[in-house]
């Protein structure tokens, strides 16, 4: 009797996905990814068990707002000290910590339950176009569905084509 691996096995498997946040509105780029690290782009989807995917952002450093949120937009912390309340501008948080940027972001998106950090996990987020070792694990490159002007069907996207676009200084299919 042989053992074979059914259909509901497969679409639990966990797909790495990468994402240019180069010119992407923060908001847009936040509800995608949350939407991958819950699952619901799987038909095999449950609010209630974790089937999402890993995602690896990079370029952080070059995501967009719109309207006056680069002038106005605050991040607060508090160290529940009297007194104990930070509040970080935008642009410094850019300069600073721009990979907090996505994540608060992403994490203000997600529902507020017990898997949420636990999805958290699976976001990796990069300043720059250089990902190291996690590079080598993504299968699947996204941009909200626009096709690169020099997209070739016929190649397939590997860690060894991602390394090449590195060295020609992109990082989007080419």
């Amino acid at each position: 009797m042989s053992q074979a691996i059914g259909n509901t096995a497969l679409a639990y498997a966990r797909v790495w996905h990468h994402v240019d946040a180069t010119d992407r509105v923060l908001g847009k780029l936040a509800e995608r990814i949350a939407l991958v690290l819950m699952g619901k782009h799987k038909p095999i989807y449950d609010p209630s068990v974790d089937c999402g995917d890993y995602v690896i952002v990079t370029n952080s450093r070059k995501i967009k707002v719109t309207g006056k949120k680069e002038e106005q937009l605050l991040y607060r912390k508090h160290s529940m000290y009297p007194g104990g309340l930070k509040e970080t501008p935008y642009k410094h948080m850019q300069d600073r910590k721009p990979d907090e940027i996505i994540r608060h972001a992403v994490s203000g998106m997600l529902p507020k339950n017990k898997l949420r950090d636990r999805r958290l996990e699976r976001l990796r987020i990069f300043p720059g176009i250089h990902m190291g070792v996690q590079g080598a694990n993504i299968m699947k490159s996204w941009d909200d569905g626009t096709l690169p002007p020099n997209y070739d069907p016929t190649r397939i996207t590997t860690a060894k084509t991602l390394q090449e676009n590195w060295k020609k200084g992109t990082t989007k299919q080419s």
